[in-house]
Formats: structure tokens, sequence, C-alpha cells
């Protein structure tokens, strides 16, 4: 998977794994790993650097675990304010999915690819 095609989604990837359920970094890592098969593994410090930035934005709010397992982990929980922009970045993504899909993929691709979602 081209990494700079996702680069402007980290973000929204990683909210998108915190509305469900708390998380720390190494389960994000490997879920999102899991789910795409292999296809998109963030780098620690990619995703370390996100969970800062998101943090500071009052979109995620960091907190200890218990140790019952272990090492202690920090978690991580989406905020109301993060649960708006994992909307706004999912509105945007249908867009962008919807022009591209227009621009890059003949009458027929466009056909089948309805007849899957």
């Amino acid at each position: 998977m081209n990494a700079d095609l996702l680069r402007g989604y980290t973000d929204a990837i990683i909210l998108s794994q915190l509305v469900n359920q708390d998380s720390y970094g190494y389960r994000i890592q490997k879920d999102v790993s899991d789910k795409t098969a292999g296809g998109l593994n963030f780098k620690e410090a990619t995703l370390y650097t996100a969970f800062r930035r998101l943090e500071q934005a009052g979109l995620i709010v960091s907190y200890w675990g218990g140790e019952q397992q272990g090492a202690r982990r920090r978690y991580y929980s989406i905020t109301e304010t993060g649960k708006a922009k994992l909307q706004e970045e999912q509105n945007q993504w249908m867009e962008t999915r919807y022009i591209l899909e227009k621009l890059l993929m003949d009458r027929a691709e466009q056909e089948r690819s309805i007849v899957y979602e």
C-alpha cells in the first residue's frame, strides 16, 4: 500500500480504532495491520507522533492502565470532539472516494464497485 496515499488519513484511522473502545499503541498498530492483512503498518514513531497531535487538539485523552498483565500501558480514549472530527473525516473520505472513482475507474468498474458496497 502506498504510504503517501494514506498519510493524510493517519489521524482518522486512529480515531476510528478508538470509537468503540479505549486502546493502546501496540493494540492499535496490530489491529490496523490485521484489518488490512498487513497492507498498512504504522511505524511506532508515526503512531506516537499522531497520539501527541490528537491529544493536543483535544480529540483524544490518555491515561495509564493497570499492571494486571505485565507493564503499564498508556491507553487512549476518543473525546466527543474526536468523534465529531471522525465523522467529518469519514464524510470527506466518502466525497474523495466518489470523486476518485469518477476520475480513475471506467464505467464497468464503477458498476462492479457498487455491487460490493
